[in-house]
């Protein structure tokens, strides 16, 4: 059971232990450590990661007799490690040991893990213990553990275990331990004579350095210091009695090289860890730190009986992923040259890369907090030259930027698989989805959309659009009837990597590709009308861009080629009409799960490519990104008509070909049949709620949560539900609630203004505080309001 704020796992199954693990994770937007007990090492059921917001490194790997070069996320030195054994006995994580009573609680709202259990030894004695640990949001360099323990039918000597340990590797991804993961040099270790104990490694091919110190106290008791090449330890001799609790607390602080104002990393990182305050201090802060969080970023969520889920409530559900989004980051990620990858900082799949998936996660800072959101558009900006010199070396102009992306930009997906169902190699074209570069274009326009910054589109806004934009037309080539078309790229789809028995890979005119190509040259050309003429002067002059060549651009949109299908609707892609229709209901009846039919059909020597299946949304993306009138007008004028009936048969035809094999597809689909059939809506948006705390895809989770889907539900409920949108310099509302959803609370930033929006079923109201330093214009269902300070404004509306 759960009061909306607490989640909470009872007893200690070795099978559930990943997951809990995953979606116990605490972080501050700069590191993040898994929710594994303080006593576990890597043993299969747990894994104590703990990961840095840019901590990539890179090595090379035999496997199969091929050399393979990957860059992750490091799994860097474990700071958890805290046990203890009776005399004589074994510590709490031997298999001799009976676990018993385990509860574990993640308490959201003040950002704490605790855990209590019952440890019975061989010899029969019984020992209480009960854990509280966070990672500071008030001091993103600090984190902390506090330990109860009580003996409950003994008495006699206890010795009490705290270290730091550099022996750990990235080991968890089974689909990855072919591959190399020891990415750690340990440089040294060592103690002090206050008996704090320190560890300093360094990456292998990135360099970068880590420093982390830990002070561990029991009241009355020094401790004795052990080094080792790759760990270092502290030990405690405490005399135990029955019904006596022994209190022991850990702190750690944690740099790097890329950490600002330090001068000798190691006596910075030493004093840190002196200065730090007592456990109980350092949880006040931190919850003062996350309570300021909530109230920028908790939405609230008043449902009937009739819709609510179980075990997990609506409202815990949606908390939980507003939660890791802002451990993945958060104001202290401001002004770190990272961005947010699509496991956040929870686990190695995926190795930790940055995808499009940013452009489901964008909306969820851009509403709250704008500086972030720009914080996170830079890390793109500073990628330009990796992006151009990638373009140039495809033959192509602009910027191109890769689908997946790490520490430099440079593009990081694969270009051979190994496919696990059928332990085969073959080729990899994932790289070939282009349209990453239109997702970085949504993020950088939706942020000069929502917030009027003029400064940051002339200084870097109309620079990424342009080259994004050179980019798509160089993409394109023009056909004897005069058309535009793109060639060799994959779609959103992921499974149609070619065509069938083709040699090379991609499709031909990818209608997603086509369209969004079409979108960011519109939106290129529109950057530099929104700038004064001094301005957008200067953005040409930079950039050498020609009148000449921006009509050039805007031929290409007049003329784009949109694939149609003899039942008039658009096509997926070029030739998807000839493509076999799936026996859908045979392989569901053959098979467990058919999420990843690309896997299935290539171990039965058949190929995805034949077949009208998708793994999530393609086509019908166009209608989760632009908005129906834009989308429509966009498509008339390269000649095709959509209408809202047209736009309800082709998101239904696709949705009967899509296996839903990403979490992000139920998000889409939720999304898009918001306006058009409520119930098919409505089941599509429990199964993205569902995605990670059931882990619905059966593994993935444990792996990392899955960011995009998790900022995806909390925007769905503000631009679905509430009808919010920020646009031309207004707050937008257009609310329409779903049948059984009785009220929404929830907060924005807008021009410095916060922002209260609470949402009924026929009434809203606006809520400003005292002292903001303006009114702000409120447009619901087409007429506009102002929202005076320090005043309530209620609008009664119908949908």
């Amino acid at each position: 059971m759960t009061d909306g704020w607490r989640l909470v796992h009872e007893g200690a199954v070795p099978e559930e232990e990943p997951l809990c693990e995953a979606l116990c994770t605490l972080g501050n937007g700069r590191f993040a450590t898994r929710g594994a007990p303080e006593w576990t090492d890597d043993d299969g059921s747990h894994y104590p990661g703990s990961y840095l917001a840019g901590g990539y490194d890179r090595l090379t790997s035999d496997v199969a007799g091929r050399d393979i070069v990957n860059e992750d996320l490091v799994n860097v030195p474990n700071w958890l490690p805290l046990t203890f054994s009776p005399e004589g006995g074994v510590e709490i994580g031997d298999p001799a040991n009976e676990i018993l009573d385990v509860r574990t609680e993640l308490d959201l709202l003040a950002g704490i893990l605790s855990r209590a259990f019952t440890v019975r030894d061989p010899a029969g004695r019984e020992t209480r213990v009960a854990s509280r640990r966070l990672v500071s949001m008030a001091d993103p360099y600090l984190a902390a553990i506090s330990m109860e323990i009580l003996p409950l039918n003994w008495v006699g000597p206890i010795l009490v275990r705290s270290g730091l340990d550099g022996t750990v590797t990235n080991h968890g991804v089974a689909r990855y331990r072919d591959l190399r993961g020891d990415h750690l040099s340990i440089e040294g270790t060592g103690t002090e004579d206050d008996g704090i104990i320190w560890l300093r490694a360094r990456m292998k091919q990135s360099g970068l350095g880590i420093y982390m110190a830990a002070r561990t106290s029991i009241a009355g008791i020094r401790g004795r210091a052990s080094e080792g090449d790759r760990k270092v330890e502290a030990t405690f001799e405490v005399e135990a009695a029955a019904g006596c609790s022994i209190h022991v607390e850990k702190t750690v602080c944690l740099h790097t090289d890329r950490d600002p104002a330090l001068g000798d990393r190691m006596e910075d990182v030493l004093l840190g860890v002196r200065r730090a305050p007592e456990c109980e201090e350092l949880e006040a802060q931190h919850s003062i730190a996350w309570t300021t969080l909530w109230d920028r970023y908790d939405v609230e969520i008043d449902v009937s009986p009739e819709i609510e889920l179980s075990p997990h409530s609506i409202q815990l559900i949606l908390r939980l992923h507003t939660f890791h989004m802002l451990q993945s980051a958060g104001p202290h990620t401001i002004g770190l040259d990272v961005s947010i990858g699509a496991r956040g900082l929870h686990g190695e799949a995926y190795r930790g890369h940055i995808f499009w998936d940013e452009m489901y996660i964008f909306p969820f800072y851009l509403y709250r907090d704008p500086e972030l959101a720009r914080s996170l558009l830079l890390y793109r900006y500073h990628r330009l030259p990796e992006a151009r010199a990638a373009a140039l070396d495809d033959g192509r102009a602009g910027a191109m930027f890769p689908w997946q992306s790490g520490s430099s930009g440079r593009e990081e997906t694969q270009i051979i698989h190994l496919n696990p169902e059928s332990g085969t190699w073959g080729p990899d074209y994932s790289h070939l989805q282009r349209h990453i570069s239109a997702a970085i274009a949504v993020n950088v326009w939706s942020y000069v959309e929502a917030t009027g910054d003029l400064d940051f589109l002339e200084s870097y806004g109309a620079e990424l659009l342009i080259e994004i934009a050179r980019f798509w037309a160089s993409m394109t080539s023009e056909r004897e009837d005069g058309r535009f078309e793109i060639i060799g790229v994959m779609g959103p789809d992921e499974f149609h990597e070619a065509y069938a028995d083709a040699d090379e890979g991609g499709v031909r005119n990818n209608a997603y590709t086509n369209v969004m190509a079409s979108w960011c040259i519109d939106r290129a050309i529109e950057s530099l009308q929104s700038l004064d003429e001094v301005a957008r002067s200067a953005v040409e002059d930079r950039l050498a861009l020609s009148e000449e060549e921006m009509e050039q651009w805007r031929a290409v949109i007049d003329r784009m080629t949109i694939p149609v299908m003899p039942n008039g609707l658009i096509a997926q892609f070029e030739g998807y009409e000839d493509l076999i229709e799936l026996d859908w209901d045979a392989y569901r009846a053959k098979y467990d799960a058919i999420g990843r039919l690309d896997r299935i059909l290539k171990a039965e020597g058949d190929s995805p490519d034949r077949y009208k299946l998708s793994k999530q949304a393609d086509l019908c993306m166009l209608f989760y990104v632009l908005e129906q009138e834009e989308l429509s007008q966009l498509l008339e004028r390269s000649g095709y008509k959509l209408t809202k009936d047209v736009m309800l048969e082709t998101i239904e035809y696709y949705r009967r070909r899509t296996s839903h094999g990403s979490t992000l597809s139920h998000l889409v689909f939720a999304a898009i049949l918001d306006d058009l059939d409520r119930e098919a809506s409505w089941t599509h948006f429990v199964e993205a709620l569902r995605s990670d705390v059931e882990d619905v895809q059966g593994g993935t989770t444990p792996e990392g949560i899955h960011a995009a889907v998790m900022a995806g539900t909390i925007r769905h409920v503000i631009e679905r539900f509430a009808g919010f949108r920020m646009a031309s310099g207004e707050l937008r509302l257009h609310p329409c609630l779903p049948e059984g959803v009785e009220r929404i609370r929830f907060a924005v930033r807008w021009r410095g203004v916060h922002v209260r929006i609470e949402v009924g079923p026929v009434r809203l109201a606006v809520e400003i505080p005292e002292g903001a330093t303006r009114d702000v214009p409120i447009r619901v269902n087409g007429r506009v309001w102002r929202a005076t300070p320090g005043e309530s404004l209620a609008v009664e509306y119908s949908s």
